[in-house]
């Protein structure tokens, strides 16, 4: 589901993602889905997409829909309904006909260049598919970096299931060794890191609880991989919670540039 027409999507989730420059440094970004662990012969959830300042509150620009993606639990593609953007946030709907495990994600992967021309600086930001064309032949200094970002949640009818765990072999990459629908307060839950279908080891993750805006400090919790890529969180509290890591390195598509790479994922917790 994600690869599908990657050229085209990769071109539309890069400028949905990265759509201010300074964004993906100053603020957070994150979907948060109305449930996740959903029963009955209809479910449906909404889910709202913005960056932000505080995470899961409304206050900064919303995330274009073009990039977004659903996986059903057989693998099958899946569609948003009811899309609309706002102000500070961008909305739509999920309708879970299948039971099974869902994946929605926004996945990115683009490139960001600095160089000189004539002795003045230079930037750009674009698909892959416009490097060739994007920078003269004449340009000095160039540096290049290849940004993969990978955005996802997940949301289960009934029983979970594993299909749309399977993870691409590409970028930074969330494999659960704990089904990430089945996360319950004071309870421990196991993760692994991919890098490119590789343990990611020594790479630190953030866990942010949502609701900072009303406390004092963000209470986050950060943990580091370990050397098969694992980390284990015992959450201390239910409801939802934000996790972000991020790699800087590794091999880019690209030749000559550097390559960074994070995941984001929004995840419930419930009571025990």
């Amino acid at each position: 589901m994600i690869s599908l027409r990657r050229g085209a999507i990769a071109a539309v989730s890069l400028m949905a993602v990265l759509a201010v420059p300074v964004a993906a440094n100053a603020h957070r970004q994150w979907l948060l889905p109305s449930a996740t662990v959903l029963s009955g012969n209809d479910p449906w959830i909404t889910v709202d997409a913005a960056v932000s300042n505080d995470l899961f509150y409304f206050d900064h620009m919303p995330m274009r829909l073009d990039g977004i993606t659903v996986m059903g639990p057989d693998g099958s593609k899946g569609e948003i309904k009811n899309g609309a953007t706002g102000k500070y946030r961008s909305t739509f709907d999920v309708q879970l006909d299948k039971p099974g495990t869902y994946k929605i994600a926004n996945v990115s992967d683009g490139l960001m260049a600095s160089y000189k021309l004539n002795g003045e600086a230079k930037r750009w930001r674009g698909p892959l598919a416009d490097l060739a064309t994007a920078i003269p032949k004449d340009a000095t200094e160039v540096k290049l970096t290849q940004s993969q970002r990978r955005l996802e949640i997940f949301a289960t009818r009934g029983s979970p299931t594993k299909e749309v765990l399977k993870v691409t072999g590409q970028g930074l990459e969330l494999e659960p060794v704990t089904h990430p629908n089945d996360l319950v307060s004071g309870e421990a839950a196991t993760f692994k890191l991919l890098l490119d279908g590789k343990p990611a080891a020594g790479v630190e993750v953030e866990v942010v609880p949502g609701g900072n805006r009303y406390r004092n400090g963000t209470g986050e919790m950060k943990l580091t991989t370990d050397a098969q890529g694992a980390f284990t969180i015992t959450w201390p509290n239910p409801g939802m919670y934000w996790l972000e890591a991020s790699v800087r390195g590794g091999k880019a598509t690209v030749p000559n540039a550097e390559r960074n790479a994070s995941y984001v994922t929004t995840l419930e917790v419930l009571p025990d």
